[in-house]
């Protein structure tokens, strides 16, 4: 043998002899504590499946930390029947989705398991793992998106890659306006994320809002509240996963995440028990970091690839936009929509304040005539809803200000104007011009002459 065939020989055991600790190995349970289950002589990297032995079967968990020779675990289903020294042993399997065109007009769970009972879902055989995009490889966002909405196509125009927030405290109409955006869109593939909501809730919006003709083409997938924070975190990441898949294909894809404040606080919750310090009102560092790891994922392809149009719902407590959740995804997405308790307590639906809203993208996607239109609208609004009181009680006076005397004749219509039933569609076009026709009324009337 020549001597360097015996330094590639030397080299490859020692290369051995460092991957070996690597290598999975079984351990036992020491102890549970809240949501976490500490083990002693488990190999397996961060990230792993491992299954925990129980008296009514093994239960799976995911390898979320260690310390020393301590792995800690997250259960992903509940621990019922666990005792110490129970037996620890990795899973030697991938946790891989099954992606493919079979995906459309199905419901499945956060590990790609159908929740519909229309049969196992079948992938196109294709390995496919997502991965960080280089910014400079993305298309700009040139083209606006239709969404069937009038008061988001006229007033807060959406372009296709554009990361939007839907704001909004419980019970204003969020999964609604939703379900309007999934009928409505021109989009070629709709990703539903359910995560963190009542499982009632999750039958409802898909029966009543999405309905058959939205779930042609869309693909849901769901984690209620009643099941472990790790699912919850996983259904988040499924759900972008499946939508960067179809962009991947050329398709353009309109992701719904309802909502991101679940996902924030699934991995405080996990972060918590591992025993990272909280920092801002609970919420540790980690949430932080992955929020906008998250978020990034949505955006314009490259050169051959589609779009992911996303919305993400934000959840704001006690009706509180600088709620340290809702202040972090207003820093990382393109835009703003949010939803006003009081004028969906006046029936005014759906129940979007254009005055607090914004669409950061609208100038590069709209024409000038459009822009200037929509700013007029906001004007009125703005101007009406500052003065609203005084307008009220009757201080105010009429021809005092013109500005104010033009918003008080206009409020009716455009009250009207920003209004839209459940069920109904109005497209690009048609909201284009009702808001010229609302702007510009004399145009209506020479026309109809």
């Amino acid at each position: 043998m020549s001597a360097s065939e015996q330094l590639v020989k030397q080299l490859r055991k020692k290369r051995e002899r460092i991957q070996k600790p690597s290598v999975a190995v079984s351990g036992y349970l020491t102890r549970v504590v809240g949501l976490m289950f500490e083990a002693v002589g488990c190999r397996a990297p961060v990230g792993s499946s491992v299954a925990v032995e129980a008296d009514s079967g093994d239960i799976e968990a995911e390898v979320v930390g260690f310390e020393g020779n301590i792995s800690y675990l997250m259960p992903t289903e509940d621990a019922h029947g666990v005792i110490p020294g129970a037996r620890v042993r990795p899973l030697n399997r991938k946790n891989q989705l099954p992606l493919g065109m079979e995906l459309l007009g199905r419901v499945i769970d956060a590990r790609g398991e159908p929740l519909d009972d229309k049969g196992p879902i079948f992938s196109d055989g294709k390995t496919y793992r997502s991965k960080p995009m280089n910014p400079l490889n993305r298309r700009q966002v040139k083209q606006p998106l239709d969404v069937g909405v009038t008061a988001i196509n006229a007033c807060l125009t959406v372009g296709q890659g554009q990361r939007m927030g839907l704001f909004a405290g419980s019970g204003v109409g969020k999964s609604v306006l939703l379900g309007m955006m999934t009928r409505g869109t021109t989009a070629d593939v709709i990703v539903v994320g359910l995560i963190g909501e009542r499982g009632r809730e999750v039958k409802e919006f898909i029966e009543e809002i999405l309905g058959e003709e939205g779930r042609e083409k869309a693909v849901v997938i769901a984690a209620p509240a009643d099941q472990s924070p790790l699912i919850r975190l996983r259904g988040c990441e499924t759900a972008s996963q499946v939508a960067e898949y179809f962009r991947d294909q050329g398709l353009n894809v309109l992701l719904l995440m309802d909502s991101l404040t679940r996902y924030a606080m699934a991995q405080r919750e996990i972060a918590l028990a591992v025993g990272e310090p909280p920092a801002t009102k609970g919420y540790p560092p980690s949430v932080f970091a992955k929020l906008p790891a998250l978020v990034e994922r949505a955006g314009n392809g490259g050169d051959g690839q589609g779009s992911v149009t996303a919305f993400y719902t934000v959840l704001t407590e006690g009706d509180d936009l600088q709620d340290p959740i809702a202040d972090s995804a207003r820093a990382i997405l393109d835009g703003h929509i949010v939803l006003n308790r009081e004028l969906a307590d006046s029936g005014h639906y759906p129940a979007i304040d254009i005055e607090a809203s914004i669409s950061r993208v609208m100038p590069q996607v709209v024409s000038e005539e459009h822009m200037q239109q929509a700013i007029k609208v906001r004007q009125w609004y703005s101007s009406y809803r500052r003065n609203r009181d005084l307008i009220s009680i009757g201080a105010y006076t009429r021809g005092s200000d013109p500005a104010i005397d033009q918003a008080i004749a206009m409020q009716p219509r455009v009250s009207m104007f920003l209004q839209q039933k459940m069920r109904e569609v109005v497209n690009y076009d048609e909201s284009l011009l009702l808001l010229n026709q609302l702007v510009n009324p004399k145009q209506k009337q020479s026309a109809g002459m």
